[in-house]
């Protein structure tokens, strides 16, 4: 047989192998620890008045994240630990699950700090930014032409 018509069968054909050590693959090849640390996917859109922050996370609640402004740092964080526990005869299976995510942002100094709002729903946190009236009167917008 070929090693190309070899390959191609193995393709076809899981190895019991597979199976066998499917719970470490998962673990080791990104399954299982790429869920555990995912970083959230993140929008900043700049309107006339003010930032918009989106980030995507899902499964959590309100009170899993701390946002935090040091200085001109905007940091928002989430740590959450779910216990599940299922007992069947003699076994007894006990899983744990850690998730946590930071992400840090730089603030323009043109963002009124005071005034920042944050709503979670449907798995969306979003965070208001609003610009000090001042950025908001020096806006300019301008078309320079290419010489």
């Amino acid at each position: 047989m070929a090693t190309s018509a070899l390959a191609k069968l193995t393709e076809r054909v899981p190895s019991v192998f597979d199976d066998f050590f499917k719970p470490w693959n998962e673990w080791f090849d990104g399954g299982l620890s790429s869920r555990v640390m995912s970083i959230p996917a993140v929008n900043i859109t700049e309107q006339k008045d003010d930032y918009q922050v989106s980030l995507a996370a899902p499964g959590l609640k309100k009170d899993d994240f701390n946002i935090d402004i040091d200085g001109n740092l905007l940091t928002i964080s989430s740590e959450k630990e779910d216990k599940k526990e299922e007992k069947e005869g003699k076994y007894t299976r006990r899983e744990y699950s850690y998730s946590s995510f930071e992400r840090s942002f730089t603030l323009p100094d043109e963002v009124n700090k005071e005034k920042i709002e944050a709503h979670y729903e449907d798995g969306l946190l979003k965070l208001v930014l609003p610009k000090k009236e001042e950025a908001k009167k020096t806006a300019i917008s301008k078309h320079i032409s290419v010489k």
